[in-house]
């Protein structure tokens, strides 16, 4: 798992679109990597809709939102216009799962990205890491508090 106060793996992944998408192309501002089990799944649409619901807070601490599964782009892309999400999605499909196993959150037995949270510093630091199991979704209430405290620092 990623560590807190470590450098954010850099990484290039393709968008719901196919167009490349770098972590690094968001440095100078705060980043909060979404890791996701599998589009389409009840406890993911879930979530997902729950962050659609509160782009504003994203907006309100100028954060770019970034959403990761194993997923390909073709399924991110139906997915996202089942669901009208406005925010990034990208696909860890090729090499399966790499960028998921950069950061300590693949799960090789079910071959798709552990349900975590980690949120990256305009400097590309890890700021913070959360985690929920991947039958039940995550506590969302504690991201506001870290985005806050990113303001302050």
């Amino acid at each position: 798992m990623s560590v807190i106060g470590s450098t954010a793996p850099d990484f290039t992944l393709v968008n719901r679109h196919g167009e490349p998408r770098s972590l690094s192309q968001y440095r100078g501002r705060p980043v909060v990597l979404v890791f996701f089990p599998f589009a389409f799944s009840p406890v993911c649409t879930q979530e997902l809709c729950h962050l659609q619901d509160h782009t504003d807070m994203f907006e309100e601490f100028d954060v770019t939102l970034l959403c990761l599964s194993t997923d390909s782009h073709f399924a991110l892309d139906a997915f996202a216009r089942q669901e009208s999400y406005d925010f990034e999605l990208l696909s860890d499909f090729w090499p399966h799962g790499e960028v998921a196993s950069a950061y300590g959150v693949m799960d090789a037995e079910e071959g798709c990205a552990r349900r975590h949270t980690v949120v990256v510093d305009a400097a590309g630091t890890v700021v913070d890491v959360s985690a929920a199991d991947i039958t039940e979704p995550r506590a969302w209430e504690d991201l506001r508090r870290v985005l806050e405290s990113l303001q302050r620092s």
